[in-house]
């Protein structure tokens, strides 16, 4: 019935050509059907007559009326002729032709009515017509694909036609969507009248030649018209690989250019198309440049980094990087994301918001890292990380996130990696796709030799100058035998010749870049690298490394032993024969070598730190031997080297070290098999201290056990006050469970597509396969964590006497009762009495030990708490002396040191709960901090005078009494009867930060008494102590916060000259925020306001106060009155890059999600009229600065690029939502009165722009009807052009919005 129907239309049709007025017979043929218009059917009956029965002037007229009136779909005509025509265009040249000539007219001159109801029926239409779907592998074809790919088939078709109609042939995979390749030999058949052919033969063959460049002139047409760039950019952006089949037809013409006719006008057109092309993948959306707005942002790059001589906006340009790398040397702080990872995306992020070169993005990185070097030259001394955790991020982590950076690049496909598209006939060259800021590795190499220019940075610490000067001498001595002839082109032999170098901080990072391939060695060959004064034809005595004596099989005797440790490994060989010995050696074998893992390769190797730190985390967990059969487990057989290995691992610097791989989960997981199987062995009767070298169960169990506590904040206050406001903190703490939730995080991520790149570095001693832990696989370890989370939250039930916990706390009361003074014995000071309760007589020790219960340490420290709770309330009734409640602690530590973590939680959940009574710190009862607590205290407030925040006294020193609570007073006490060697620095790893904190946390003002305490035990610790004591008010008091975060604005963004000084010498900048070294001697003051930020922004306690405070600080500067507006821009951007970096390094995603979805929004709507700046340019200037810092600070903690960490990628789409469904709102007028509108407008504008232009990659994440929403207020507010700059960033389905937008 169809087919009649469409008969009976054909014939009508037809009939209405032979009239004198087609048009108008045509018109009431259809009205007369009642047909909708357009009709497809009309559409159909035209094309397939005019192809090419009836090819005639009338039908062609007819044709054109009909798609000019509306009365058939252009777009459905055009997709008809383009499959019937085109493969016939040889033989119908004219038809060809008119073709062409209604593609110029009509490709983009669709109207609106031509779609409606009937989209559906044209989109399939389209695409059973050009086989659109099975072309381009689309699985199911909608409107918006079904038009942009229409777009490009055309393009590509008639790009085809002309490379074959010069008699270039495409390869099969390059004709893939063509339909141009159609065999053509039919193509004079369809003219039943030869003689007809014949006669225009000529006339044909004239139109043939021409309509090949009128051809590639409609693609030049099409790609320069708006609609087009819109849908070439779209293809680009949301489709690549159907843009590669474009790109290699561009690339095709581009080789064989020569072979086309017509030279001169050829190359014009395709200069023009090249041009068009790159133009669209490359055009951004404009800034107006006539408006206050669009000159904010349009900001050009940010150009040197020589920060020292630059202004506010340049010196703040890679602020972001000082202040991660700053932060990340705080010791009390561990990452459980490697810190190469974090530096990677942050590196790529401001190298796209700097739209700096790579050569200037990997200077910044270099000078950030030595500045963070220089910064501890000479080191304060106390437990917190040195100098080796600085070296450790400038020579492995830098260089680790710069291998991921350049792999990124050299991984890319070849189009998108840079394929030109040159003219040579006209000397233009066109990168269709390429890297406009440069080739990463040859940026790297141009930054490492620009380094030298900074001669003061380059010096090396001290402890260094061996290793600098060793690097230099190898490429000294490379050099020497490549002139020599010797051909020593490893360079790795610098031991037989005669040459001496002197190094510095330039030598090892070029070795460090060697190491990783990033580099080769004809950097030795750099103007300068080596002085040629410093080599010598004098011989000298050259002694035989330890590491050759230790491969040629020498035992590993002491002497050898103390020298690998001292002398880092150099090559994987030496670290793989060091795994094997301390797996399969004899017991002294087994520990020697986990202590040389643990010594100096794996604190300064820096060239394979990354080798060593996975070879020692997996001697953690060695293997069970093959021919194991004994019940207990295998572990037991490891214990001398578990023990050895334990105790190198707890060092400061080690431990920090671990944390900047990220590898603490995996430490983490680890510890816990170690824990619950040597805590649960029954020791021998004989055991004595367990705090010795000895590697006795509970010693093994002890360090592993605190070392697992020391990863987490296991003695965290009760829940309830956190809430109640203190005790709490911006950054969200770590837990156990967090720790084992990320590490089975990423087992998923290598058993998936998107494996962590950071964990892709080579395992020198195999892969072994890891599964997924629970706690529950570990119950003794489980029982104890809920006990001990039970003794945080609520005090302690009572046990009925014939409970076998009560028993054994009852075993351990009558074990520490033996060393207590007997009664009425008068109570020394406990401080005076300390060393004596760790240095007892081998008989008394003896005659001790029989006292003391056997059993596995899981139960004693089950029964620990009501011990604890037994002797503080016999000491605060009077029951028991205060000398000894701190010798019978100490003597339970003695006994067993893991029993260290529950006094830790059982007394600093007493100091929180408030309900002890203090006591007098007097020196008779307690220790007396009086000798030194007044000049103790004037110390701290002169340390924070000098960062500009100032803190009354928290005592009066003539009628006050020195006074703390009892659980705190037991604690000090304790802690300050530790000895300070390295055999305990695991214990001091634990109950220092403890007290520390439990101090923060405390109402009464405690801080300075523990601190002067401590000051008189460990004087060479005092300016540590000080500054410790520095960061207290900053936990309780919020105007504190509010003036240290300004002394960080002013001194970062003051830059006026010093007096006296070369006028280039700045105050503010890097230097003013971070400084650049302490003082050589006495307290090192005045000390950098960032610094003394970074070390308390942790403890922060309300993050809604800070990011007000910093947000009111950004629009002080914005409004801070200068000369001219450009400069007023500059350092509004400086002051809100600032702002983002402090508040990320506060709370990093925490904060930023605070700020995103409540702080700003209130900020925002709370701001008045009478509140903003005055004049048009403090309105602007303070919507730009907020907008800046927000997408700023989204910027650094999620990346700006497509896709983010697994990790975070959740939580940055609903941030970025839930922001910009209020920035949604704002558009559509959804604002409470009285707000000022001028500031809220600039704030939306600029921060839309702002991530189009910055962050294209979070507008997919999205919700549609978010973006459709932004992009009608938009269009509302009249910015159509950033509504559909915002629409393209959509991905797939915003393609859709956008078609309908265009026509």
């Amino acid at each position: 019935m169809a087919e009649a129907t469409d008969a009976d239309l054909e014939a009508a049709v037809m009939a209405a050509v032979k009239s004198s007025s087609p048009a108008a017979e045509v018109a009431r043929l259809l009205q007369r059907k009642g047909e909708a218009l357009p009709s497809l059917e009309l559409g159909g009956v035209l094309v397939r007559n005019l192809c090419f029965e009836n090819n005639g002037s009338a039908l062609w007229k007819l044709l054109e009326y009909a798609m000019a009136s509306g009365i058939v779909s252009p777009l459905h005509v055009l997709a008809l002729l383009t499959a019937r025509v085109i493969p016939h265009r040889k033989g119908q040249p004219e038809a060809y032709r008119l073709y062409l000539e209604l593609l110029s007219r009509y490709i983009f001159a669709s109207p609106p009515a031509a779609f409606g109801s009937f989209r559906e029926r044209i989109t399939k239409s389209i695409d059973d017509v050009l086989q659109l779907s099975h072309s381009y592998g689309i699985q199911k074809m909608d409107f918006a694909h079904a038009i942009i790919l229409f777009i490009l088939s055309i393009i590509t078709n008639l790009i085809d036609a002309t490379l074959d109609d010069w008699g270039l042939q495409l390869t099969s995979t390059e004709k893939n969507c063509s339909i141009s390749a159609v065999d053509d030999h039919m193509a004079m058949d369809v003219d039943a009248n030869k003689s007809s052919i014949l006669k225009r033969n000529d006339y044909s063959e004239q139109i043939y030649r021409t309509n090949a460049l009128m051809a590639m002139k409609m693609v030049e047409k099409i790609t320069t018209s708006k609609k087009g760039k819109t849908f070439v950019r779209l293809v680009y952006l949301n489709m690549p690989e159907k843009f590669n089949l474009l790109l290699q037809r561009l690339q095709f013409i581009e080789f064989h250019q020569s072979a086309s006719q017509s030279q001169t006008a050829v190359n014009e057109i395709l200069v023009n198309l090249f041009a068009n092309i790159q133009n669209a993948i490359g055009e951004q959306y404009r800034f107006d440049k006539h408006n206050l707005i669009g000159v904010l942002l349009d900001v050009g790059p940010c150009g040197t980094i020589y920060r020292h001589r630059s202004g506010p906006g340049k010196t703040a340009c890679w602020i972001p990087i000082d202040t991660f790398m700053e932060n990340a040397m705080d010791g009390k702080q561990l990452h459980m994301v490697s810190d190469i990872e974090m530096l990677t995306e942050m590196t790529r992020t401001l190298q796209v918001i700097n739209q700096a070169t790579w050569q200037e993005t990997f200077q910044a990185l270099w000078v950030s890292a030595l500045q963070l070097v220089q910064r501890d030259r000479d080191p304060i001394e106390g437990p917190l990380p040195h100098i080796d955790a600085r070296l450790c991020m400038l020579l492995s982590v830098v260089p680790l996130a710069i291998v991921l950076i350049v792999k990124e690049e050299d991984e890319m496909p070849s189009p998108a990696n840079g394929g030109i598209l040159g003219n040579k006939a006209t000397g233009s060259e066109h990168r269709i796709g390429g890297n406009i800021y440069g080739s990463r590795r040859h940026g790297l190499v141009s930054s490492l030799q620009l380094l030298g220019q900074f001669s003061a940075l380059l010096s090396p610490p001290p402890s260094v100058v061996v290793a600098a000067n060793t690097a230099a001498t190898k490429a000294a001595t490379f050099i020497s035998n490549i002139k020599k002839g010797r051909g020593n082109l490893g360079g790795d032999n610098c031991n037989n010749t005669s040459v001496k170098a002197v190094g510095n901080m330039l030598h090892l990072i070029v070795e460090a870049c060697i190491s990783r391939k990033l580099i080769d060695t004809s950097a030795y060959f750099w103007p300068g690298y080596v002085d040629v004064l410093a080599l010598s034809t004098e011989s000298i005595l050259v002694q035989e490394s330890p590491w050759s004596t230790f491969m040629k099989g020498a035992p590993l005797t002491t002497p050898l032993r103390n020298a690998l440790m001292v002398i880092p490994a150099s090559s994987l060989l030496e670290l793989e024969k060091l795994y094997h010995i301390a797996l399969n050696g004899s017991e002294e074998e087994m520990s020697a070598a986990a202590k040389i893992l643990c010594g100096s390769s794996l604190i300064r190797g820096w060239n394979i730190q990354e080798h060593v730190v996975h070879i020692v985390i997996r001697l953690l967990s060695p293997p069970v031997p093959p021919d194991y059969s004994r019940s207990e487990s295998h572990l037991v057989g490891y214990r001398s080297m578990l023990n050895s290995l334990l105790l190198g691992l707890s060092c400061v610097d080690v431990i920090h070290i671990l944390s900047l791989f990220g590898m603490i989960p995996e430490v983490a997981v680890a510890l816990l098999p170690l824990c619950e199987t040597f805590g649960s062995l029954v020791p021998s009767s004989d055991q004595r201290s367990s705090t010795s070298d000895e590697s006795s169960a509970y010693s093994v169990f002890s360090c592993a056990f605190l070392f697992l506590l020391r990863l987490w904040k296991f003695y965290g206050p009760p829940q309830e006050h956190c809430i109640s406001g203190t005790g709490g903190s911006v950054q969200m703490q770590l837990t156990l469970n967090y720790l084992l939730l990320m590490h089975n995080s990423r087992i998923a991520l290598e058993n998936s597509t998107a494996m962590d790149r950071t964990m892709n570095f080579t395992d020198p001693v195999g892969a072994s396969s890891r599964q997924p832990v629970c706690i529950d696989s570990f119950p003794n370890l489980r029982a104890w964590y809920f006990q001990n989370q039970a003794c945080i939250a609520s005090t302690l039930s009572a046990v009925c006497s014939k409970n076998p916990v009560h028993q054994v706390a009852n075993k351990i009361l009558n074990m520490i009762c033996q060393k207590m003074v007997k009664p009425g014995t008068i109570s020394e000071n406990p401080s005076s009495a300390t060393s004596s309760s760790s240095s007892s007589t081998p008989a008394n020790s003896i005659e001790h030990s029989n006292q003391r219960p056997v059993l596995p340490a899981w139960e004693i420290l089950e029964a620990v708490p009501f011990v604890l709770e037994a002797i503080l309330t016999a000491c605060a009734y009077g029951k028991l002396s205060s000398r000894d409640l701190t010798t019978g602690l100490r003597d339970l530590v003695d006994f067993l040191p893991a029993s260290l973590a529950t006094i830790i939680s059982y007394f600093s959940a007493e100091i929180t709960r408030g309900i002890w009574k203090p006591v007098l710190m007097n020196g008779t009862d307690w220790p007396s901090p009086a000798a030194n607590l007044h000049t103790f205290e004037s110390e701290i407030k002169e340390v924070l005078k000098s960062v500009g925040v100032y803190y009354p006294s928290s005592y009066a020193w003539v009628t006050t009494p020195v006074m703390i609570p009892l659980p705190m007073a037991a604690l000090v006490s304790l802690t300050i009867t530790f000895k300070l060697d390295k055999s305990t620095e695991y214990i001091h790893g634990v109950a220092g930060q403890a007290l520390e904190n439990s101090t923060l946390g405390c109402m009464w003002p405690s801080m300075p008494i523990i601190g002067a305490l401590w000051s008189q035990k460990v004087r060479r610790w005092h300016d540590f102590i000080v500054l410790s004591c520095a960061r207290a008010p900053f936990t309780q008091d919020k105007q504190a916060v509010a003036q240290l975060s300004r002394s960080c604005f002013s001194c970062f963004l003051d830059l006026s000259p010093v007096l006296g000084s070369d006028p280039m010498v700045r105050r503010g900048g890097v230097s003013g925020l971070l400084g650049q070294a302490f003082a050589n001697h006495g307290v090192r003051l005045p000390i950098a306001p960032g610094t003394l930020y970074l070390r308390s922004c942790h403890n922060f306690y309300d993050a809604h106060f800070l990011i007000n405070t910093i947000l009111k600080l950004v629009i002080e500067w914005a409004r801070n009155p200068v000369k001219s507006f450009a400069v007023s821009a500059e350092t509004t951007r400086a002051a809100s890059t600032l702002g983002a970096s402090l508040l990320c390094s506060a709370g990093g995603l925490q904060v930023v999600q605070v700020l995103c979805e409540e702080t700003l929004p209130m900020f925002l709507l709370s701001m008045k009229k009478e509140e903003v700046g005055e004049g048009r340019y403090g309105r602007v200037l303070e919507g730009y600065g907020l907008a800046h810092m927000a997408i700023m600070s989204g910027a650094l903690v999620w990346g700006v690029g497509k896709s983010s960490p697994k990790y975070i990628s959740a939580f940055r789409r609903r941030v970025i939502g839930a922001h910009m469904d209020f920035v949604a709102g704002v558009l559509e007028g959804k604002v409470p009165a009285g707000c000022d509108m001028t500031l809220l407008r600039v704030y939306v504008l600029c921060s839309v722009s702002l991530m189009v232009k910055f962050a294209p990659g979070w507008v997919p994440e999205l919700k549609l009807a978010t973006l459709r929403r932004l992009a009608d207020g938009l269009r509302t507010w009249g910015e159509s052009d950033l509504a559909l700059a915002l629409l393209e960033r959509g991905g797939l389905p915003a393609m859709e919005f956008i078609v309908d937008y265009m026509f």
